[in-house]
Parts: C-alpha cells; sequence; structure tokens
C-alpha cells in the first residue's frame, strides 16, 4: 500500500511537471493593425491551420494567449482591406509581437469619396456614382505617370494627339480632352492648356486615390467638367510614409523615379516632399520613316505638402508644385542648336514650366465653412517645324463653401467662387484686329459664380440631391447649370440604384485645347465667333454587391448614359484638307452607351473587369456623322493573384478598342493610301512583383506582349506621319500625300520589358 502510494505520487508530480513544463513553452502574441496610419477595428487575426484567432479592439490591438512554441502562419483580415499573411516563430515564456498595415481595397463598398458632392461620404451613400482607384491599382501596370495608367480604366482613353510631340489628354465615355477636368484636391487647377500635366509628376506613393465621375460636373465645378472629372486625392501628411523610393526603367531606356520624404517641422505641423524624375532620350525608329516612335522627354516635378494643426480639428492644408518639361519629337537627325524652329529639318520641341498652390482652410467660427483656393502659372515655348507657338497662362481660383445640416433631412451646401484667367500667346487667338499695326491683346477672364446644393434624405433608403449653379463670365455672360439625382438603396445595402440628370458649359480656346492647330501640318480658319458648348445628361446607374458562401465579394455595377450637345465645337479637316475649320455645330452632338464593371474579390484573387458600348456622333442638317477618333466598344481587365507561400503576385492587365473613325486627307480625286479606320487592337501586359519583407519589393514585367503598333497596319511603302521626305511640303506635287502628324489613335511604342524596386518606411 505504502509503495502503491509512493507511484502514485512520483506520477502526479510527473504530470504535473509536464504540464508546467507545457504552459511555460507557450507564448502570447500580440500586435497591432493599421490602416494609413489609422487603426483597423474589428480585423480578424487567425492562425493558419488551426482554429486560434482573434478580433482587434477599437485601437487595433490583439492578443492570442497560449500560443505552444513554433512558427505559424497568421492571416489579418478585414472587410474593405486586402488580407496580408506573415510568418513568425514563437518561443517559450516570452511575448511574440507581429504588426500588420493593411491597404484598402478599391473594390470594395465603403470607400470615402469627395468628388461627386463636395463632400466626404461613403462611396455606398454618394447619390453621385464615383468610381475609385488606389494607388496599388495603378501599380499592377506601372508608368511614368497617371495619365498613362488611366487606360485600364474602363470607359477612361489617354489619347495621344500627335503621332510627333505624343502630346495627349483624357477621353471619358468618347468624349474628348477638354471636356475633361482634372483635380488634384478638388482644385480646378489643371487648364485648358495643361491638362495633361496635372496627370504627370506627382509621385503615386503620396496618392490617396483617384476619383472618376463620368457625365457633367459643372454644377459644383464650373466650365470644363462637361464629360466628367477625375480627382486626385493626395494623402494626408499623417498618412504619409516617412520614406518612400519607387523607381523602374524599361529595355527602351526609360527611366522613372519616385521619391517621398516626410519632415517633421514641429509639434504642430508637419510636411512631406515628393520627386518625380522622367527621362527618354533614345531615338528609337522601328517603322522606317527617319522619324522618333516615341517623345523624347526630360521631365522633374517638385511636390510639396503641409499640414497644420489647429484646435477643434480645423482643416488647414497648403501644397504646391513646380513642373519643368523638355520634349521633342522628329527627324532623327534634328539637331536643337542648329535647327529647332528652322525649316530644314522637322522637329516639334516644347520647353514647359509650370508651378501650382492650392490649400484648404477652415474657417475659426462654430459653422462650418471652408475656405479653398490655388493659382497656377504656365509657361509654354513650343515649335511646330517652323512654327513657333508661345504661351503664357496664369489661373487664380478660390471659393467659400458652407456645409450646414439643417433641421430634419436636409444637408445644405452653398458657395461662392470667382476664377481669374489670363492668357497670351503669339497665335491669331490674342492678336489685335488692326492689320496695319498688328499687335498683341491678351484675355483677362473672370468667372465669379454661386453654387446651391440641398440633399435631402426622404426616408433610410432614399435621398435627393438637387443643385444649381450660376455663372457670369466676362466673355460670354449668364450660364446657369442646374442639376438633380436620386439614390435608392436596399435595406441590406446590397443593391443600390442612382438616376442622374446634369447639365454642364464649356468656354472653348482651340489653341490651348487642340494640338492639330498648332502643328504647321494645316492651315487654322475659324469660321466664327465661337460660343460656349452647353451639354445635358442623363445616367442611371445600378450596383450590386455579392457576398457568397466561400467569402468572395463580387460588386457589378452597371450604367446608362447619354449625353445631349448644343453648340459642340468641331475640327473640320475634310472641306479642305490642308485646313482645319472650326465651327460651332448647327445641330447637336450626342454621346450615348452603356457601361458594365464586374469585381470578384476572394483572398488572394482579384479580378477588375468593365465594358463600354457606346455611339459618339454629331447630327448637322440632317446628316449623321460618327465622330473621329473614338471607339464604339472598349474593354479593359486587371487580374492579380498572389502565391502567399512564395510572397509573390502576378498581374496581367490590358485593354482592347474597335475601330475608330481616322481624320485622314482624302477629299475629291485624291484618296489617301492610309487607312480611314483604324484596326482592333489591343495593349497588354504582364508583371511579377516580389515582396522582399514589410518595406522592400521588386516587379518586372513585360509591356506590350503583342507588340502591337499602329504602323504595322499600313500598306507597304506607307508611312504613319504621310510624306515624312518632305515635312515643310516644299516639293510635295499637288495631289500627293503630304505631311500630316494628326493621323495617331494608339500609342506608337512596342514591346518592351521593365524593371523595378520600391522601399516604404512608415
Amino acid at each position: 500500500m505504502k509503495r502503491l502510494m509512493i507511484r502514485q505520487f512520483y506520477l502526479t508530480v510527473f504530470i504535473l511537471r509536464l504540464f508546467i513544463t507545457s504552459v511555460l513553452a507557450q507564448t502570447t502574441l500580440e500586435g497591432t493593425i493599421i490602416s494609413n496610419g489609422e487603426p483597423v477595428p474589428f480585423a480578424s487575426v487567425l492562425i493558419q491551420k488551426s482554429r486560434l484567432g482573434v478580433t482587434t479592439d477599437l485601437s487595433g490591438h490583439y492578443s492570442i494567449p497560449f500560443l505552444p512554441e513554433g512558427k505559424y502562419t497568421v492571416i489579418a483580415s478585414s472587410l474593405g482591406y486586402i488580407s496580408k499573411k506573415k510568418e513568425v516563430s514563437v518561443s517559450g515564456g516570452s511575448k511574440a509581437s507581429l504588426d500588420f498595415i493593411l491597404e484598402k481595397d478599391v473594390a470594395m463598398i465603403n470607400e470615402v469619396v469627395v468628388s461627386g458632392t463636395m463632400k466626404e461620404v461613403s462611396k455606398l451613400e454618394s447619390a453621385v456614382p464615383v468610381e475609385v482607384y488606389s494607388p496599388r491599382f495603378f501599380q499592377a501596370n506601372p508608368t511614368p505617370s497617371v495619365c498613362e495608367a488611366l487606360q485600364i480604366v474602363n470607359g477612361v482613353r489617354p489619347q495621344i494627339n500627335c503621332s510627333v510631340c505624343n502630346s495627349g489628354d483624357i477621353h471619358i465615355n468618347g468624349l474628348e480632352g477638354p471636356y475633361t477636368m482634372v483635380l488634384i484636391d478638388g482644385m480646378p487647377i489643371v487648364s485648358g492648356l495643361s491638362t495633361v500635366y496635372g496627370l504627370n509628376g506627382i509621385p503615386q506613393s503620396l496618392i490617396e486615390r483617384v476619383e472618376v465621375v463620368k457625365g457633367p460636373a459643372s454644377t459644383l465645378y464650373g466650365s470644363e467638367a462637361v464629360g466628367g472629372l477625375i480627382n486626385i486625392i493626395t494623402k494626408k501628411t499623417s498618412n504619409a510614409p516617412i520614406l518612400s523610393v519607387d523607381i523602374f526603367g524599361t529595355s527602351w531606356s526609360e527611366l522613372n523615379a519616385d521619391l517621398a520624404v516626410k519632415v517633421p517641422v514641429g509639434k504642430n505641423v508637419d510636411t512631406f516632399f515628393g520627386v518625380n524624375y522622367f527621362e527618354f532620350d533614345q531615338r528609337i525608329d522601328n517603322d522606317g520613316d527617319n522619324f522618333t516612335d516615341m517623345t523624347l522627354q526630360n521631365r522633374t516635378s517638385i511636390f510639396n505638402k503641409w499640414n497644420f494643426k489647429r484646435k477643434n480639428n480645423r482643416v488647414f492644408t497648403l501644397a504646391g508644385r513646380i513642373i519643368t518639361e523638355d520634349r521633342f519629337g522628329g527627324d532623327l537627325d534634328w539637331d536643337e542648336d542648329l535647327h529647332r524652329g528652322g525649316d530644314e529639318v522637322y522637329g516639334e520641341s516644347i520647353y514647359t514650366d509650370r508651378w501650382e498652390v492650392f490649400g484648404t482652410y477652415e474657417l475659426p467660427m462654430r459653422e462650418h465653412v471652408i475656405f479653398q483656393f490655388s493659382a497656377n502659372g504656365h509657361d509654354q515655348n513650343s515649335v511646330y517645324g517652323d512654327t513657333e507657338y508661345i504661351a503664357d497662362q496664369r489661373v487664380g481660383f478660390s471659393q467659400l463653401v458652407w456645409n450646414k445640416e439643417l433641421v430634419g433631412t436636409h444637408s445644405f451646401l452653398g458657395g461662392l467662387t470667382i476664377r481669374y484667367t489670363y492668357y497670351d500667346d503669339n497665335t491669331p487667338a490674342t492678336a489685335t484686329a488692326d492689320t496695319v499695326n498688328p499687335g498683341n491683346l491678351p484675355t483677362h477672364t473672370y468667372l465669379p459664380g454661386i453654387f446651391l446644393q440641398d440633399e435631402i434624405a426622404l426616408n433610410e433608403n432614399s435621398k435627393l440631391l438637387l443643385g444649381m449653379r450660376y455663372d457670369n463670365n466676362s466673355l460670354h455672360g449668364h450660364i446657369f447649370t442646374p442639376r438633380l439625382n436620386y439614390k435608392w438603396s436596399s435595406p441590406n445595402k446590397l443593391n443600390t440604384l442612382r438616376a442622374s440628370f446634369g447639365t454642364g458649359y464649356r468656354v472653348a480656346n482651340v489653341f490651348t485645347e487642340d494640338h492639330a492647330a498648332l502643328t504647321g501640318a494645316r492651315e487654322v480658319i475659324i469660321a466664327s465667333q465661337l460660343i460656349p458648348e452647353r451639354s445635358i445628361n442623363g445616367n442611371i446607374n445600378y450596383v450590386r454587391n455579392i457576398y457568397t458562401r466561400n467569402n468572395a465579394l463580387v460588386n457589378i455595377d452597371a450604367s446608362v448614359f447619354y449625353t445631349h450637345f448644343d453648340n459642340k465645337i468641331i475640327p473640320d479637316y475634310d472641306t479642305n484638307p490642308n485646313q482645319i475649320i472650326y465651327d460651332n455645330l448647327d445641330g447637336k452632338g450626342v454621346s450615348k452607351g452603356i457601361s458594365l464593371n464586374l469585381d470578384v474579390v476572394k483572398n488572394a484573387f482579384k479580378f477588375k473587369a468593365g465594358a463600354t458600348l457606346m455611339e459618339v456622333y454629331t447630327e448637322e442638317s440632317g446628316i449623321r456623322e460618327r465622330q473621329e477618333l473614338t471607339e464604339q466598344f472598349s474593354g479593359s481587365w486587371s487580374v492579380g493573384y498572389t502565391f502567399e507561400q512564395a510572397n509573390l503576385e502576378i498581374n496581367y492587365t490590358g485593354n482592347v478598342y474597335s475601330p475608330m473613325e481616322l481624320p485622314t486627307m482624302s477629299v475629291g480625286d485624291f484618296i489617301d493610301p492610309r487607312p480611314a479606320q483604324s484596326p482592333w487592337y489591343s495593349i497588354q501586359n504582364i508583371q511579377l512583383t516580389m515582396q522582399l519583407d514589410d518595406r522592400v519589393e521588386c516587379f518586372g514585367g513585360i509591356k506590350n506582349l503583342l507588340d502591337w503598333t499602329p504602323w504595322k497596319n499600313l500598306p507597304e511603302g506607307v508611312y504613319y506621319l504621310g510624306n515624312t521626305a518632305d515635312p515643310f511640303e516644299q516639293n510635295t506635287p499637288e495631289g500627293y500625300l503630304v505631311f500630316d502628324p494628326t493621323y495617331v489613335y494608339g500609342p506608337n511604342q512596342g514591346i518592351r520589358g521593365f524593371f523595378g524596386i520600391r522601399y516604404n518606411l512608415r
């Protein structure tokens, strides 16, 4: 009996010792989950291949106790964010720490937007349909500018307007670049002379998101917001990385470098600087016409933003940007010192210097009143062969916005605005009428306005947005632009229907907006005094969100749109092949169609695709003509998959366009040998991204996988630019094809490889 008791005692001690050893070998794993510097509450933290898991608290903190010693794979996820996976090793008797930084997922419906109503609201609650794109979306196809990156956005097409200097603009739903307004942080600092420059030179690490509104937005933003707007939202200084570096190069010897750094100034002041540099200096001529296939560029942009912390969290931000660029395209033998502006060797050389300042200041009062301001100067010194274009444009803008939640169900927004534009150039646009003693007469345009908006919550699931704007243009008089929007959501927020009706207007300046007017290849004829264009737009948008049983999110976004134009300004290339005749249309212009976007997100798989079917035409005297350089169908896609164990992501992006009518020079008995329609074409890209650690990733791939270029579709012996042997038309016989850089519809850059590296320190 005594021996049995001794045995039981030793067995108890042994079991107790095993238990104590096991407990001592266990540890606690804890950490914090943040996004853009803010905690992510109620996020899930799971140990892969186990049932262990917790959620974060309000401060984004989590703790998993009693974790045995070993190596684990930990997954952090939350609705509206891209899941992230990390490896961690834990040893007994000590705490292990593992933090996560999650990125917002643009496919989710709770994104905050401001472009539709000029107020921060969730994308789901906005009465105006707004598309949102994050920098990560654009990183699936890295480009030197946001302008080029937009080629994978459904219904948005970067258009090259000159096959020599490669200047361009942005088309939305088939409407030309001047109908698209470009904003930075909601400020209309981008003018007709420099639309694309608003999308160039901002380091992508400093971009919070890009918002796209399709359809007129003149009620809030005035002239130029006729076809839609693109709003680049930069990061708050608190969310910017301490240091960010993004560098990549291509096999065509292109080099793009982004550098951003956050500098602490004091307790109440934050600032960050960003520098973008792009260089391409190789004279490549794959089509054999002795002209550069791609424009040589040397561009530097410096961006700086300040945030001042004030009482009661009132806003005060100030930002500025400087851009300088030297751009050349033309004959391979062109020499800047010998030939710039001459008529011996053809070249297009553009020097650009631009500055911008903009900011927001919330007034120190009980009411929510914000003062916003911007100013910019754009100096352009260009030559197109022996034709000079010297232009100087300065724009000042300010507005006072009052945001008031009224008693009951009304949310009121009111504002006073004024915009001043100074423009001077060496063209007939600013010449005096005195032919005996010709002189220069710069234009001074004043545009004061007032806008009112009332968002009415009809019930828990629907709201009505009423808005109107009145502007008094110093050159064109009174302009009134109303709008109406209605939104309905199902009680579970999975179905949303929006109906929009709006108006827009645009005051045009041919020489600042249409590069074809400057090339010197054709004479410019202004048939009459151009008056402002007016537009009326209707849009129905339906959004359906589906959460599947296997934890996938499917987002379907479909729209039907119709825009009617009066006084549309049309360039006539066909009446005389040696002229471009501009005049207001004595009839109507129409842009109508349907678009569909599909987003699918499931763990490591992301799929985004869109298609737009549209018809854009003008009708005058009973004759309907399809708009040139406008596709009837376009599609875009971005497919991504992450191999989590290898920390490797693969992205496949691309677009496809249907045939477009092209501005050929056929007239009378002369038939332009170049096709009058473009073929179907597609630009496709593939990229691999390797995550080396939390701070460093490298990426590489191939652009234009199909090696598509427009000159490959021309008849043998015919050049894309026409008669490049005689660009000054000194020896071209009458009835023969002359030099013509306006015949352009797609990029002339073939297949190329690229490689880059990104570094982010937070």
